[in-house]
C-alpha cells in the first residue's frame, strides 16, 4: 500500500468522527502548550538574567567581607562582618597584575528630601572607578571626580528613578540641591537606566563620595565591598587568585581562616543561568503530565476505532493486506492526531507566552529548538501511545474479525 493511500484513509477515518478526533487532539494541544509557555519563558528568564549580570560588567570580581559559608552550593557571607578597608582597595589596585580599575565601596540607607519631595533609597559611597566597573553611563552631568576623593564634598549623583522621585519627569536636577539625614547635598549628575541587578535597583539609588559617606551617613571605616575590574574574561580567574593571595597576606590569614571572599563574575552568571535551566526544566517535566494524559486519551481513542473498525480490519486481511500494512494504517491516524495538536499547541503556547510577558515581566524567547521539540515529542506521543492498538488490530483473525458485529 503506497504511502499516499494510507495518509488519504488516515484522513478519511479521522474525518469521519470529528468531534472525537477533536476532542482527544485538545489533550495534546493543552500539553503541548503548556510545555510551550514554560520553556519560552524559563528560556527568556535564563536570557534576561544573563543579560542583567552582564550589564554590571562581565569582567567583574566582587571582594566580599566575612568568611564563606557553603550550604551544598553556593558561598554565602556573613553580612554582618566588618574586614575589609580602604587600604585593602589600595593594595589590590598596586600590587595585583591584570587590574583596570578598583572602587570600594560602603552602603547606607538614607532620606532624600527636596523642597517638594523625598525618597528612601540606598546610597553608595564609592570613587570615580565605580562607573567604569559597573558599567554606568550618565544621562545628564557627571559622575564622581578624582576631585571628589579629598576630603568631604557634599555631592550627590542619582539614579533616574531617584532624580524623577525628587524632582519630577523631564527635570535636570543637575545643580539642585538634596538634603539627606540633615546634611546638604548638590546633585552633580544622574545615572542613565540599568533596571534592576540581583537585590538592587540601579535606578533607585543614590551615589556620593566614600569619605564623604562614612564620615555623615555610615558612621564606620569599613567597606561593604570592593568591586574590581579586571582587563579581559581571560584573566579574570588569574586577578581572582591574585586578589585572594595578596589579601591573605595583608590580613595575616590562610584560605582556611579567611575573613573575605572574591566572587567572580563569570560564575555568578554561569551559577544563575544554571538555576534558572533547572527550574525550567522542572516545570516543564510537570507540565509534561498533562503529554502523557493526552497520550492515553489517544491510546483510548485509537483503542475504541480499532474495536469499531474489526469487520474493516477483517475484511482487508481477507484480502491479503498483512500485518505490517495495518499496524501502519492506525499508527499514521495516531500520529496524524499528535502532530497536529502539537501544531496547535505550538501556535496557542506562542500566543499565551507574548500574553504572559505583560504579566510575569520576562520576554518570551522563541528558537528553532522549542520548535523542533514539541513536534518531535508530538510524533513521539503518536507512536508510543499509538503502537499498542496498531500491534492489536493488526493481530485479529480475519474470520474471527468478519464476524465481528
Amino acid at each position: 500500500m503506497r504511502v499516499s493511500d494510507i495518509m488519504v484513509e488516515a484522513y478519511e477515518a479521522l474525518a469521519s468522527n470529528k468531534v472525537r478526533s477533536g476532542l482527544t487532539i485538545l489533550g495534546i494541544v493543552i500539553g503541548i502548550s503548556s510545555v510551550v509557555v514554560l520553556l519560552a519563558l524559563g528560556e527568556g528568564a535564563k536570557r534576561s538574567v544573563q543579560e542583567s549580570i552582564q550589564s554590571i560588567g562581565s569582567n567583574m570580581l566582587v571582594v566580599n567581607p566575612g568568611a564563606p559559608r557553603t550550604f551544598g552550593g553556593p558561598s554565602m557571607s556573613r553580612g554582618s562582618a566588618q574586614t575589609l578597608t580602604r587600604e585593602d582597595a589600595e593594595t589590590i589596585r598596586d600590587q595585583v597584575a591584570g587590574v583596570t580599575a578598583v572602587a570600594p565601596s560602603v552602603r547606607a540607607n538614607g532620606q532624600l528630601i527636596t523642597r517638594g519631595a523625598d525618597t528612601n533609597v540606598q546610597i553608595i559611597g564609592t570613587t570615580m572607578d565605580y562607573a567604569s566597573v559597573r558599567s554606568l553611563k550618565m544621562q545628564s552631568g557627571s559622575f564622581l571626580t578624582g576631585q571628589h576623593e579629598h576630603g568631604w564634598p557634599k555631592v550627590v549623583v542619582l539614579g533616574p528613578t531617584t532624580a524623577e522621585d525628587l524632582f519630577g519627569a523631564g527635570n535636570d536636577p543637575v545643580g539642585q540641591k538634596v538634603r539627606i539625614s540633615g546634611t546638604e547635598f548638590t546633585v552633580i549628575g544622574v545615572t542613565m537606566s540599568k533596571g534592576g541587578s540581583g537585590f538592587t535597583n540601579e535606578d533607585d539609588i543614590a551615589y556620593a563620595p566614600i569619605s564623604t559617606v562614612m564620615q555623615f551617613l555610615s558612621g564606620g571605616d569599613f567597606l561593604s565591598n570592593i568591586y574590581v575590574e579586571a582587563e579581559s574574561e581571560r584573566a579574570m580567574d588569574r586577578v581572582q587568585a591574585n586578589i585572594e593571595a595578596v589579601l591573605l597576606q595583608a590580613h595575616g590569614k590562610t584560605a582556611d581562616t579567611a575573613d573575605f571572599y572574591v566572587q567572580n563574575q563569570a560564575d555568578v552568571a554561569e551559577a544563575a543561568s544554571a538555576v534558572t535551566g533547572t527550574l525550567t526544566a522542572l516545570l516543564a517535566a510537570i507540565a509534561a503530565i498533562s503529554l502523557i494524559v493526552g497520550g492515553i486519551g489517544i491510546m483510548n481513542m485509537m483503542l475504541t476505532t480499532v474495536a469499531e473498525r474489526t469487520r474493516e480490519i477483517g475484511l482487508r486481511k481477507a484480502l491479503g493486506a498483512r500485518r505490517k500494512e495495518i499496524t501502519q494504517q492506525f499508527l499514521v491516524e495516531s500520529v496524524a492526531l499528535t502532530v497536529i495538536g502539537g501544531v496547535l499547541g505550538l501556535l496557542f503556547g506562542w500566543g499565551a507566552a507574548r500574553i504572559a510577558d505583560n504579566y510575569v515581566g520576562v520576554e518570551a524567547s522563541f528558537d528553532i529548538s522549542i520548535i523542533l521539540l514539541a513536534l518531535t515529542v508530538s510524533a513521539g506521543i503518536g507512536i508510543v501511545f499509538g503502537y499498542y492498538p496498531s500491534r492489536r488490530a493488526a493481530r485479529f483473525n480475519p474470520i474471527t474479525a468478519l464476524r465481528h458485529e
